[in-house]
């Protein structure tokens, strides 16, 4: 391959956090990969829609990366109304970097269990790789055995035994990483903030003074 490896980082981030931040580092260091695209969606099609809006949630993520080294803002999908597919964005940054930069869509365990119920979901795997971000003491093959049959026979297909192999092909791998446990949701954040109780700790403090300022999540 002529280039390191890009991560995909996609999600409402409403708000972003801690939690998303450190595993796009650990995903970044153990991939070695040339930057991680935070992707924030408009319509995601497997959940409830964000309660804040795009253009709140873009700049909850330009500012919580700002700065930060091998972080980028991709807007694509934010001002989009219609379903925001994974296969539609991964096409579409495959056209503009090329056919031999390898791609690295993160995602987590759970999501990763449920992937067979994506849109073209066997297409990913011609656009990308997928690398599964699994928390400690629950490794994700484990769960396997109870895994649909078709996603199984592509794990099983396509498992790779470490980061590296994803520098020597632009698609096609899965990879698990083990990654630090931060027990932060933003389903949780946001319930404080209705509650009217800190932040902090929780999420930079450029997001925390965001949040506040323009009186988001008052209400869940």
């Amino acid at each position: 391959m002529s280039s390191a490896p890009v991560g995909i980082f996609g999600g409402t981030f409403d708000p972003i956090h801690h939690g998303h931040l450190r595993l796009a580092q650990e995903a970044l260091e153990q991939c070695r990969l040339r930057e991680v695209r935070f992707i924030p969606s408009g319509t995601p099609p497997h959940r409830v829609a964000p309660l804040a809006a795009p253009a709140h949630r873009l700049e909850m993520v330009r500012q919580a990366i700002q700065g930060q080294t091998g972080f980028v803002l991709d807007e694509r999908e934010a001002g989009r109304t219609d379903p925001c597919y994974s296969v539609d964005t991964l096409s579409a940054l495959r056209a503009e970097l090329g056919q031999d930069t390898p791609l690295c869509l993160l995602i987590g365990s759970d999501a990763f269990l449920q992937l067979h119920t994506w849109h073209q979901w066997q297409r990913l795997f011609e656009l990308a790789h997928i690398v599964v971000m699994q928390r400690p003491g629950k490794p994700v093959g484990n769960a396997m055995a109870q895994a649909d049959t078709g996603l199984l026979a592509q794990y099983q297909a396509r498992l790779a035994p470490a980061p590296t192999l994803l520098h020597e092909a632009a698609s096609g791998a899965i990879v698990v990483l083990d990654m630090l446990l931060l027990d932060i949701s933003a389903t949780d954040i946001r319930s404080r903030c209705a509650q009217k109780k800190s932040l902090r700790y929780l999420l930079p403090d450029s997001v925390n003074q965001y949040i506040q300022v323009n009186q988001l999540y008052t209400t869940c």
